[in-house]
């Protein structure tokens, strides 16, 4: 069966879910990446079963995973970016807020909740939502109406002083505005594209062709979310890749955490 490459990144980004979901609850061997960062057989197990997927599907393809880092034809014009457990320290210590995202670089993305059941799916022009009932699909409709903003406050900081998340968190127009959710997983980026929450802030470099990021920013672009850096540039293919990342339901709700990002002003 040949399939889209929307398929591709939905298919392999349930079978990785599949492996985390199983997985869960068991006592995991870490593998230390330095800086407090690290990996665990659950996140190996993932990046296996999702490039097992993407090898018979598209074998001309490259991957760049985030354990394995690039493998594939070296010459490859396409290459699929993996992040097989987004939220790793969340599942080591029990939490289900994690995420499995797949995208094709400057294509389809798909980011699959290994415990919803649901996979978020992006194809460059639409997006839309696969709960674990076969056949039942719906169009992501982002809205503000939660007022629920997700800040990641985990390191690195590389626009410090100039922006740092925490005074975000104490700015008189976010308490006045909006209530802060800390969910350490891209998962966060997803439920932007769906409704779930307002907006999502953090720091950073170009974020547009990281594993972790890339599948939930091409969700949030394909859902009309308003995707920037925190400088307020654009992010993705023809942006200037800007410095980390505000993705919010609606322009309204960008402008006013724009106006809270540093320095720009108060907001009450």
């Amino acid at each position: 069966m040949n399939l889209t490459d929307t398929e591709v990144a939905a298919a392999s980004a349930l079978a990785g879910a599949e492996v985390v979901r199983t997985r869960y609850g068991r006592l995991h061997s870490r593998i230390d990446k330095g800086a407090g960062d690290f990996a665990t057989d659950a996140d190996l197990a993932a990046e296996e079963a999702i490039l097992d997927v993407i090898r018979a599907a598209r074998p001309g393809d490259a991957v760049h995973s985030e354990e394995g880092g690039r493998q594939g034809v070296a010459d490859a014009e396409r290459e699929w970016l993996v992040d097989p457990l987004c939220g790793t320290l969340n599942y080591a210590t029990g939490s289900q807020l994690v995420a499995v995202n797949v995208v094709l670089r400057n294509g389809p993305a798909a980011v699959a909740d290994p415990f919803s059941g649901e996979v978020f799916l992006a194809d460059g022009e639409t997006a839309r939502v696969r709960s674990g009932v076969p056949g039942e699909e719906r169009p992501l409709a982002p809205t503000a109406d939660t007022r629920l903003v997700d800040v990641n406050l985990d390191p690195p900081f590389p626009s410090a002083p100039g922006f740092r998340a925490v005074d975000l968190l104490a700015h008189p127009g976010f308490v006045g505005n909006f209530r802060p959710r800390v969910v350490s997983s891209t998962l966060a980026l997803a439920w932007v594209a769906a409704g779930r929450r307002a907006a999502y802030v953090t720091d950073g470099g170009d974020l547009s062709g990281s594993v972790h990021f890339a599948a939930g920013i091409a969700l949030c672009q394909a859902a009309g979310c308003v995707v920037t850096g925190i400088d307020g540039g654009p992010v993705g293919p023809g942006g200037s890749g800007g410095s980390g990342l505000v993705a919010a339901a609606d322009a309204g709700t960008h402008e006013l955490l724009m106006s809270m990002i540093g320095g720009r002003g108060r907001t009450g």
